[in-house]
């Protein structure tokens, strides 16, 4: 009886072990067919740059480097080889693509270190990486990154995957290659290279711009001490050459190009474009790119974006240590190597000037950290305020700070360390020209390193109150006028009027004020009102009107919903959309690119906009234009955007924006010269904050921008149409000549003269809603 029982429980276990295994083989089998082909490898050729400059002149951007110096395999010293093997996959001609020994001794090493310090990439899978797949961070691309090595591995000879990664392995200071590594910080041929030489190059490919050694001589040392006791314990190098090696000067070549401005995101949207024109010869024929881009706009924009995340973030409190680093007892920088803090801190990931840190000591008075680089900062005082709640023993422990947690320090103004974090929120931020639609200024992101997501032309989001002016001008059109009187009364709609579900919209303060003019209802950003607008000019009708600036009709359902903002725009449509109303209504579109000439200077070819009042099209009567512009200037001087008043301008105009629960946060907003647009959000939407608005989040932003940029330049007077005239009204709306109020009118529009109406005639425009005026 028990005989005949027992293999039940076997063949249980044994289904459990064989199903995700035959499970995983099916995977494989359905992807592999898939996976990119290998001709790229096989066919492999160097790149010259495709150089992208400012309008200016100035170089702010490259792809497809020259320094590129192709060698066969039978050419690269045996030194150099072994050096590469030594920092990078010392079993690389043992495994078949995957070094399973390598996982193992990596997982045990994170495991008994409490963090990520040791990877198990091998160089076959770096092939695969760098030459086809993203670097995010999921199961799916790791998976096809591990099938792809294998792929490699089954059609290319060991010598040939490692000729690859030798040339085309990213190395820093623009090089692409050994070879050229060689020549650009070393001005030598790889058969010149010494053995601490050699060291230093095989140390890069793991962090190029954190072991450069132009940028960092001691942090290059630091990784090839690493390199050299590798070669040392693998015995590539014997005892008198590790010795010499070590104590060997390094002398390296200097003078290389930075960039003067980050323009990650701006740079990638040129290298898609010129793609889209010249395809591969973009890489391969040294095409000179000359943009839009002011370098002082740049600038401007990349900081505000990076003081409004850090401001919002620091708003929100101290989320904890990024991580934690594992310290032995007891132990502080005099007793715990600089070279193996820094190798802890290799895996981390740069923030510009957010500088990653381990805490060697730490109290409510003092903490003290090594920064990447070498320097020991201490934070004291007020700059612990922060964190104060993260330094109490009551907090969860991984978000209190120890010893060995891994941090980030900034200097502020005053060059005082100060403890910050890595955001989690996202903003963007781009200007132009409402003449041309020339693009002054684009930063699609907080941190093109970390996310290259561009929120500018790719972040399709709900703009809020920000698109109200775009239905009010559309009620302009049908007979509306700022003066209209509209009420600010509770509504409610059943789920056939909304598209949706039945609806009780709210105001965002959660009062009403009743009847209002138009004007005023647009400075407080009332939602009833600016549904009553739409209800009475119709969705249809405003559903057609906007998709003359530019947005996408597809993206607004014809629902009363569209009155807040509902549907979904990009900023960069935001920008057109505003410029319409900044030019006098002429839609422009926006462009970046001013002209493509080829290595000789031959022009290949070259933009030409459409201007506004020569040769665009022009959507809107000036009339409206002014009109809305009259308006905006009131939001800005009264309303939601007056905190813009600390600029000391009466010329600017804007309107904030706030989704519903606070997702997304705008500021759009313009002098006649320059138009900006401000967002701020999560990339997977979630609210920023119960008091989070458009004009505290992304107003900051839109306004440090605007702040330097429009330094020196004089106030500037919108000049009022023919055929409007300005009228004393009074809170009615009506003409009177002993108000002090005045109002700007359409010819044909102007309201009667002492007369009381009734609240239908204060409404003409829309009388089929009179009764919910009452």
């Amino acid at each position: 009886m028990t005989f005949s029982r027992w293999p039940y429980p076997v063949l249980i276990a044994l289904a459990l072990l064989i199903l995700p295994v035959i499970s995983l083989g099916l995977a494989a089998m359905l992807a592999y067919p898939g996976l990119p082909s290998l001709e790229v490898l096989t066919d492999y050729r160097p790149k010259i740059p495709l150089r992208i400059y400012s309008a200016e002149g100035s170089l702010i951007g490259e792809f497809g480097e020259e320094r590129r110096a192709l060698v066969q395999i039978s050419e690269v010293p045996e030194i150099m080889k072994q050096a590469i093997l030594a920092a990078e996959d010392d079993r690389f001609y043992e495994h078949g693509g995957v070094d399973y020994m390598g996982v193992m001794r990596a997982a045990f090493s994170n495991f008994t270190s409490g963090g990520v310090k040791q990877g198990a990439s091998t160089i076959t899978m770096q092939v695969a990486r760098n030459f086809f797949l993203t670097r995010e961070k999921t199961l799916s691309r790791k998976f096809n990154e591990v099938l792809l090595t294998f792929k490699i591995e089954h059609s290319l000879t060991k010598d040939e995957i490692l000729q690859l990664y030798i040339n085309q392995i990213f190395l820093g200071q623009r090089a692409y290659g050994f070879a050229a590594a060689a020549q650009v910080y070393f001005g030598k041929p790889l058969n010149q290279l010494s053995v601490a030489e050699v060291a230093v190059l095989a140390g890069l490919p793991k962090a190029p711009s954190l072991y450069n050694p132009v940028a960092s001589l001691q942090r290059a040392k630091l990784r090839q001490q690493y390199v050299l006791r590798r070669m040392h314990e693998l015995n590539f190098i014997d005892d008198e050459q590790y010795q010499l090696a070590q104590q060997q000067p390094l002398v390296i070549m200097r003078g290389s190009q930075e960039f003067g401005v980050k323009t990650d995101f701006l740079a990638e949207m040129v290298r898609q474009s010129v793609y889209e024109k010249f395809q591969d010869q973009t890489y391969t024929q040294g095409f000179k790119v000359y943009t839009t881009i002011r370098e002082k706009d740049q600038l401007a924009a990349y900081q505000a974006v990076r003081k409004g995340v850090l401001d919002y973030d620091r708003r929100h409190g101290y989320r904890g240590p990024e991580g934690f680093i594992n310290i032995p007892s007891g132990s502080s920088s005099a007793s715990y190597s600089a070279d193996q803090l820094e190798e802890a801190l290799l895996e981390v990931t740069d923030g510009d000037d957010l500088i990653p840190a381990v805490v060697l000591e730490v109290s409510p008075k003092l903490i003290k950290a090594y920064c990447r680089g070498g320097e020991i900062a201490e934070i004291t005082g007020d700059a612990l305020d922060f964190v104060q709640q993260a330094l109490s023993k009551k907090v969860a422990l991984n978000q209190r700070i120890n010893i060995g947690s891994l941090i980030r320090l900034q200097k502020d103004d005053m060059s005082v360390w100060q403890i910050s974090q890595l955001p989690q929120v996202e903003a963007a931020f781009v200007s132009g020209s409402p003449r041309d639609g020339a693009i002054y200024s684009l930063v699609g992101g907080f941190d093109f390193n970390n996310n290259q997501f561009n929120h500018i032309t790719q972040a399709w989001r709900q703009p809020g109150s920000s698109f109200k002016p775009f239905i009010y001008s559309a009620a302009l059109e049908k007979g509306f006028t700022p003066a209209t009187v509209i009420n600010d009364a509770p509504l409610i709609f059943d789920a056939q009027q909304t598209g949706n579900e039945p609806w009780e919209p709210k105001n965002y303060d959660g009062s009403f004020e009743g009847p209002m003019r138009m004007r005023h209802a647009l400075i407080k950003s009332k939602n009833l009102v600016s549904i009553r607008i739409l209800q009475s000019i119709t969705p249809q009708y405003a559903k057609d009107y906007i998709s003359e600036f530019g947005f996408d009709p597809s993206k607004y359902p014809a629902y009363l919903t569209m009155a807040l903002g509902a549907g979904s725009v990009t900023p960069i449509q935001m920008l057109a959309g505003y410029s319409v109303f900044a030019n006098g209504g002429f839609l422009v579109e926006p462009y970046i690119i001013q002209r493509i000439e080829d290595a000789q200077g031959n022009v290949l070819n070259k933009a030409s906009p459409e201007v506004a009042g020569i040769s665009a099209k022009q959507i809107i009567d000036v009339r409206n234009a002014y009109t809305i512009v009259s308006m905006l200037q009131d939001v800005v001087k009264h309303g939601t955007g007056i905190r813009a008043m600390q600029l000391g301008r009466q010329d600017l105009a804007g309107k904030t924006g706030t989704t519903n629960d606070s997702i997304d946060a705008w500021f759009c907003g313009f002098h006649p010269t320059v138009v900006g647009i401000a967002w701020m959000g999560y990339d997977q939407p979630r609210s920023l904050g119960d008091r989070e608005t458009g004009g505290g989040a992304a107003l900051p932003i839109w306004m440090s921008y605007m702040e330097r940029a429009l330094k020196g330049v004089p106030e500037a007077v919108y000049t009022m149409p023919d055929n409007m005239v300005a009228l004393h009204i009074n809170d009615e709306g009506l003409r009177d000549d002993n108000s002090p109020r005045i109002e700007y009118f359409y010819q044909e529009n102007v309201p009667p003269e002492h007369s009381v109406a009734t609240p239908s005639e204060e409404m003409k425009p829309a009388e089929s809603f009179k009764d919910q005026l009452l």
